[in-house]
Order: structure tokens, then C-alpha cells, then sequence
């Protein structure tokens, strides 16, 4: 028996016979329920079957005996006919699949009262007792009988016999459908819902119809109150969606084709925006160009201009969101301009290419994936923002916001955000079509497995200057802001009293000596400590998925393909906000019941931010030859080989974009777990919003400047642990003016 096989069905058994089947009141991970295994609420499910009447669960044991027959009598196939195969192969399908989907549909079928449903307590035998979430031994046991089900796929001949690949699928594919599209469609089945709580599609057309949905004018085009909430989140998104993109391909043209010194501080400054809590931008903005901000100041005293509110609107939300978002281009883009192929661009100027021509025709083509994907992102990251726009956006109003007032606000209308959130998919999906369509049928294949020694070509003068004159401002602006937020942390009043202090580090981060030794005494200690596991845990989580899904995508090719590729999109077409009301109407009840847990914030975590690892992902291996995987597999090398040590190390610009983002992402992030942290749960972004309710801004630029610091040595740390990718080319950029070199 393979050790595949064996995996599978020891973590089954294992799931059904050594930890807790239903969920605990305390950390699994603290073990106290060891000293009362078998009780009735840490008893595996073999235990809940005979001591506590749980006879549902009894064709679990039979599945897996019955799996471990098939396995003790496999057929071979190389002597067995092929019918003899196919049949034992569909076999172990369907165990695998019938225990897997067994211990969902029994989660939902049987709550803490008996039956959930009334047709069942007609149909099936009387029980006494419930249950409540399923815990790790549900766990361990659906993701077994998901391996034995993998396993019979791939022993049907499907992905070329590979386990990996069939059994990534399966996972993958299950964990975006529990944890994006089942929250998702729970969250939207209350735009179906009348007052009365009965379905009806008068109320969704009444809330879809509303005039202040979409109302047209043109004055909405310059940042007007005349239009709809829907068209202002569209013109809002396209805008920032071109303007971060353009930024984005400026900024990685510098970085990697040009001889500007001070590459590495520019690399650091790029990523600065993703590193801070979104509001902090926003404040630094307001000071800067509000009514009482310093360039207003400053033009009212050198030329008597009046101030205005121009940053309170489509201007200001469309700024800010420049500033937060042109990094996740640039990091999508960083990788695919590296990418290009510098043989091809010599080919070009050898033919009397000029090159602008060369750029145009042969360099600008070949960007095209990271282009496209670097604007769906911006677009997708602009409909679903709500920090920027709640902060600057004064009477232009878009979605994700009104989602949030309906939400908490007076109104209580669940209906009304659901209604938003399924326009804000229309947007997105259109988004995805026109993406699809821009590359669709298209080769962009630059790294091959052949050796390429040539030279990347020198940007043409007009694009070189246009590179600068954009970035280096951008970038001296994000000096500018981050400026003034780290000298509001050390001064008593930001804006008014510039007197030195430090007493806001010290009534968050405060240490002191006492009886029992050092005792963390300050009030930010309980919420960095969360906030830093947390993003730990998620951070590795959301690379793994985010590229497993991008090879899954860009790699293999089965029947619902585009369908999958567009749910590990879907979770940033719905607003944060959104997303944590979804969780909590489907994990707050059995059968997944993980509401004010810490682990609730770590899924949320790895599946709001897996789309920009997918994305990342997807652009870096349109450009690498399958002729890679071929020639591994020639090797005779299985699928997860060829991904471990072809694929993999080729994509580590995708990898480190994944794992930095994910990280940030999770540091700074506030409004899709703004309802999920509880007491033990809070976080750095709840603590620092609420600092910010309060008026007490000190103590939360204080801690906005410590989030800064621990997330700019985590990015060198990440940058450092996984390394660059070596293409086996010369690093040296070629003079602007003489002869090109070709490549002999």
C-alpha cells in the first residue's frame, strides 16, 4: 500500500478514535482536553457513538473499513483489464466522497435540538440529544476521505493518474467553496428575504430599484452628488483601477530597467501604503490638503488663496486609494516585467527596431497578463474598500460604505447590503470577463527551458522620463505622509501642539519592573500580541493556497475551470464589512461554529487576501514554458516534485508578493473583521479605530508607527528567508546610447 494511502486513512481513523469530534469551549491547541478525553465533550467520535448515543455517526467507521478493504485488494492496472480499473477506481470515489459530504450533511441535518429539518424527524428513526459544531476530528476525517476520493479520481486515469494535482483540487476547491462561496450566498439570501422573513423577489427588485442606486448626471464625473451610489462605485473603481495600474508598471520599470540609484529604498517605499492601517493615509492626507492642512495653509498666506474641501470627496477617496493600492500592482507587476525575455527584445533591435518600437511592440505585449490582472486587483480592491471612503468621503457615497450603515446603523436594513453586495459581484465578474478577453487565446511564454543570457534592453528616453517624473514625486508624497504620521507620534497633539513627548508609546507600550519580575503594563500589549499571531498564522496559509490555486488554474485543465478561478476571485468582489457579516451568519450556528474564536479571524484572513496570491500567481506562470513540467515529467518526476522543484523556485517573486501581502494585509486590515474580534480577540485595527473614536489619535499614530516597524523588518525577513529567483542572466543594465549587445 502506497503512503498516500496509508495518510489517508490514518488521518481518518485518527480523526474518529484520538482527538474531539465536536468543538471545544477552549483552544484546541492548549490541550487541557486531554485531561478529560472521553467526556462528552471531548469524546472522539468512536466514544460519541457508544457512550453518549450519537448512532448517526456509525457509517463513518464503515466507510473507513470499507475503504481499507478496497485498498487492502488493489487492482493493478497494468494487468487488469481496464474495466476492472474504472470500476475499483469509481469505488474509492465514491467512499471518499460519500464520507466526506457525510460529515457535512449530518453537521447540517442534526443541530443541538435533534433535527434541524422538519421532513427528516417524518422520515428518519427518532434521537435523542443533538450536537453542536464539529470540531478536529471532523476535520481530520473530511480531509481523509477527501484524499481516498482524490485518490480514485487519479486511479481513473483523470489529471494523467497525479495524486497531487487531484487531490489539490479537491482541497482547494473545498476550502474556497466553505469559506468564501458558503458565507457569500448565506449573506445574499437576505436580499430574498421581506420583512416577514419569507422569500420574495418584490423585495429585491424594491431594493434593487431604488433611485438612489442609480441616478445619473454628469456632474458625478467630477466628484458631483448627482449619481447613484453604483455609478459612483464604478467611476471610482475604473479610475483607480488605470491610475494604480499605470503607477504600478512606472514604479517596476524603474526598479528593474533603469540605472536610478537608490533602487532598494525605492522597493521600500512602494510597499509603505500596505503596511499602514488605512485610516492612518487618510488622517496624513487630511492634514496635509484639508481645509486646515498645510498646503491650504500655505497657499492662504503666500497667495491668499481661500481654503477649500476638495480632498472631501471623488478626489480625495480616489487619492487615497491610489496611495493604498499601487503597491499590490506593483508587486503583481515587479515579477512579470522581470520576466520578459531579453533575447526577444535584442531580436528586435538586431531587425532595426527602435526602441520605442521594440517597447511597444515586443516588451508592452509580453506585460500584458501582469497588466490585466494588476487592474482587475485595483479594480476589485476599489469596490470592496470602505476605510478610504468612509474617512474622505463626504457627500460621494459608494457601496461598501452604504453596506456598512445599512448594516450597523439605525436602519438595520440586511437586505439593502445584500442587495449592494450582489451589484458589486455584477461588477466584479464583468471585470473578470473583460480581464479573460484581454489575454484570452494569447501566448506570453518568456521563460523557457532554454538558457538566456541576453541583456535587458534600455527603456526608451520618452518612457524612462515618464518612469521618473510620475514615481519619483509619488514616492517623495509617500515620504511626505509618512513624515508627518511618524512625527505625529511623537508630539501631544498632532496638528496643533508639537511639543515632544513620548508618553504615547508609553500609555500603549508601556514596561515595568514589579514584585513578579517584567510585566507588560501597557494598554496596546493584549491586541499586538492577537494581531502578530494571528498574521503569522495566516500569512503562510494564504501563499500556499494562493499559489497552489494560480497552478491549478494556469496548469491543469477540467470542467468548471473558470468557475473555480472566479471564486478564489470572489472574496474581494464582497466589501470587508460584507464579508464579516457573512461569517458570522455561517459560523456563529452548527454545524461550523467558530464565531469569537481566534481561528474564525485567521480563515477570514487567508481568503479575503488569497485573490492577489492567485492573481500574482497566474501572471508569473503565463510566462514559464510548459515545456518545464514536460520535461520533469519525462524525468519521470510526479506532480508535486515538478511543483516543488521546477515550478516553485521559478515563482518566488509570486511567492514573496503572496507572503508579504498576506501578512500586511492582516496587520492592517479593520473593516472584514471589525464584527469578529471579541474581548480575547481584539486586534491592533479595532484598538487603533477605537482610539480614533475617541479622539485619543496620539496613542493610535503611536501605534500605527509600531505596526509600521514590526511589518517592514517582517517584508525583509520574508525577502531574506525565500530568496530571488535565478533566471541565469546578466543583471547589468545596457548603456542607453551605442551599440546593442546581442546575444551570441
Amino acid at each position: 500500500m502506497s503512503g498516500y494511502r496509508i495518510i489517508a486513512l490514518l488521518l481518518v481513523a485518527a480523526g474518529l478514535t484520538l482527538v474531539p469530534w465536536y468543538a471545544l469551549q477552549s483552544s484546541f491547541y492548549e490541550f487541557t482536553w486531554l485531561a478529560k478525553f472521553g467526556g462528552k465533550d471531548q469524546a472522539p467520535a468512536l466514544l460519541q457513538i457508544k457512550n453518549f448515543s450519537k448512532p448517526w455517526l456509525i457509517l463513518l467507521p464503515v466507510l473507513l473499513l470499507a475503504a481499507a478493504g478496497l485498498y487492502a485488494k488493489p487492482v493493478n492496472a497494468a494487468t487488469a483489464a481496464e474495466g476492472a480499473v474504472r470500476s475499483w477506481a469509481r469505488m474509492v470515489v465514491f467512499i471518499g466522497a460519500a464520507g466526506a459530504l457525510y460529515v457535512l450533511a449530518q453537521g447540517f441535518a442534526i443541530g443541538p435540538r435533534g433535527y434541524n429539518f422538519g421532513f427528516l424527524s417524518a422520515m428518519m428513526p427518532e434521537i435523542t440529544g443533538g450536537q453542536f459544531g464539529l470540531g478536529a476530528g471532523a476535520m481530520l476525517v473530511t480531509f481523509g476521505f477527501l484524499m481516498i476520493c482524490a485518490d480514485g479520481i487519479a486511479s481513473m486515469g483523470y489529471f494523467r493518474g497525479d495524486r497531487f494535482i487531484a487531490c489539490a483540487l479537491l482541497m482547494v476547491t473545498s476550502l474556497v467553496v466553505m469559506f468564501v462561496f458558503f458565507p457569500v450566498v448565506r449573506v445574499l439570501y437576505e436580499g430574498f428575504v421581506d420583512a416577514d422573513r419569507n422569500l420574495s423577489f418584490g423585495a429585491l427588485w424594491t431594493r434593487f430599484a431604488q433611485p438612489k442606486m442609480w441616478n445619473l448626471t454628469l456632474s458625478c464625473l467630477w466628484g458631483g452628488s448627482g449619481c447613484g451610489v453604483a455609478w459612483n462605485t464604478l467611476w471610482l473603481a475604473l479610475l483607480t483601477a488605470a491610475g494604480t495600474t499605470f503607477l504600478g508598471l512606472m514604479l517596476a520599470l524603474i526598479v528593474t530597467r533603469s540605472n536610478f540609484r537608490g533602487k532598494k529604498v525605492l522597493r521600500l517605499l512602494t510597499v509603505l501604503p500596505i503596511i499602514t492601517p488605512p485610516f492612518v493615509v487618510g488622517l496624513a492626507l487630511i492634514l496635509l490638503f484639508g481645509r486646515a492642512g498645510a498646503v491650504n495653509d500655505f497657499l492662504y498666506w503666500a497667495f491668499d488663496i481661500p481654503p477649500t474641501r476638495w480632498i472631501y470627496g471623488l478626489p480625495g477617496v480616489l487619492l487615497a486609494q491610489l496611495f493604498a493600492f499601487t503597491p499590490v500592482a506593483f508587486l503583481v507587476l515587479i515579477g512579470v516585467v522581470e520576466g520578459v525575455s531579453p533575447q526577444l527584445e535584442e531580436a528586435s533591435q538586431s531587425l532595426h527596431a527602435s526602441r520605442w518600437q521594440t517597447f511597444r511592440y515586443v516588451t508592452l505585449p509580453l506585460m500584458a497578463p501582469g497588466l490585466a490582472n494588476a487592474f482587475l486587483v485595483g479594480f476589485i480592491e476599489s469596490i470592496a474598500d470602505f476605510g478610504n471612503p468612509v474617512l474622505l468621503g463626504g457627500s460621494f457615497a459608494v457601496m461598501s460604505t452604504e453596506i456598512y450603515f445599512a448594516i450597523v446603523g439605525a436602519q438595520l436594513d440586511q437586505g439593502k447590503a445584500a442587495v449592494y453586495s450582489i451589484i458589486l459581484l455584477s461588477f466584479a465578474l464583468f471585470a473578470f470577463w473583460l480581464q479573460q478577453r484581454a489575454t484570452a487565446k494569447k501566448s506570453f511564454v518568456t521563460v523557457s527551458g532554454k538558457g538566456d543570457t541576453g541583456l535587458p534592453s534600455p527603456l526608451p528616453d520618452g518612457v524612462r522620463r515618464t518612469a521618473i517624473i510620475v514615481g519619483v514625486p509619488w514616492l517623495a508624497l509617500t515620504v511626505v505622509l509618512y513624515g508627518m504620521s511618524i512625527v505625529g507620534a511623537f508630539v501631544k497633539t498632532w496638528g496643533r501642539d508639537y511639543t515632544f513627548t513620548l508618553e504615547h508609546f508609553v500609555k500603549g507600550f508601556a514596561i515595568e519592573h514589579g514584585v513578579n519580575g517584567w510585566h507588560f503594563t501597557g494598554a496596546a500589549w493584549h491586541s499586538l500580541g492577537n494581531t502578530v499571531q494571528f498574521a503569522l498564522a495566516a500569512a503562510p496559509l494564504t501563499a500556499i493556497v494562493g499559489i497552489l490555486s494560480a497552478y491549478l488554474i494556469a496548469r491543469t485543465t477540467f470542467k468548471g475551470q473558470r468557475v473555480f478561478e472566479f471564486l478564489t476571485l470572489l472574496s474581494f468582489a464582497i466589501p470587508g464589512t460584507v464579508i464579516g457579516v457573512a461569517y458570522i451568519f455561517a459560523f456563529n450556528v452548527p454545524p461550523i461554529e467558530i464565531t469569537g474564536t481566534g481561528l474564525i479571524i485567521v480563515l477570514c484572513f487567508v481568503f479575503r487576501n488569497l485573490p492577489v496570491g492567485v492573481r500574482g500567481g497566474i501572471a508569473a506562470l503565463s510566462q514559464l514554458d510548459k515545456s518545464l513540467d514536460e520535461a520533469s515529467t519525462t524525468l519521470g518526476a510526479k506532480g508535486v516534485t515538478t511543483f516543488r522543484r521546477v515550478l516553485l523556485p521559478l515563482l518566488k517573486p509570486a511567492v514573496i508578493g503572496a507572503l508579504i501581502y498576506g501578512f500586511v494585509r492582516s496587520m492592517t486590515t479593520v473593516s472584514a473583521i471589525i464584527f469578529l474580534v471579541s474581548g480575547d480577540t481584539e486586534l491592533a485595527t479595532t484598538y487603533i479605530l477605537g482610539r480614533v473614536g475617541n479622539g485619543d489619535y496620539g496613542v493610535a499614530i503611536a501605534y500605527s508607527a509600531v505596526l509600521i516597524l514590526i511589518m517592514v523588518v517582517a517584508i525583509i525577513f520574508v525577502q531574506w528567508l525565500v530568496g530571488t529567483r535565478k533566471l541565469g542572466r546578466r543583471t547589468a543594465i545596457a548603456p542607453s546610447t551605442g551599440p546593442v549587445a546581442v546575444a551570441g
